[in-house]
């Protein structure tokens, strides 16, 4: 380096601030928020799936009971759609499963 480049590197030193802790403050704070934010829906859909698990049970429980109700014709006009439904479902909850993984990975990853 020549002298020109060392007058202007002193010129531009200063000295480091003192600000008593504040920036690790501030940098703990944010971390903190980025916690809260990566963990608040997962723990929201856990949450949901504990207090939705008894009302779906007892609605599989009540599906034997409707298909009872509902007239012997009628389920044979429908007999088919019945067959190809449950594998829908499956398909779809699937689908579903992994939309949310995909989600909450794309939220770990922030």
């Amino acid at each position: 380096m020549d002298s020109e480049d060392l007058k202007l590197e002193a010129l531009f030193r200063s000295e480091p601030v003192l600000d008593d802790g504040f920036s690790v403050r501030i940098v703990s704070r944010v971390r903190r928020r980025m916690w809260v934010r990566r963990l608040s829906l997962p723990t929201a859909f856990a949450i949901g799936a504990i207090i939705a698990a008894k009302p779906l049970a007892q609605l599989v429980s009540l599906v034997p009971k409707l298909v009872s109700i509902v007239p012997q014709n009628l389920m044979s006009v429908f007999d088919w759609q019945l067959g190809g439904m449950f594998q829908g479902t499956t398909i779809t909850l699937g689908i579903m499963l992994f939309a949310a993984l995909l989600m909450i990975w794309r939220m770990l990853e922030e």
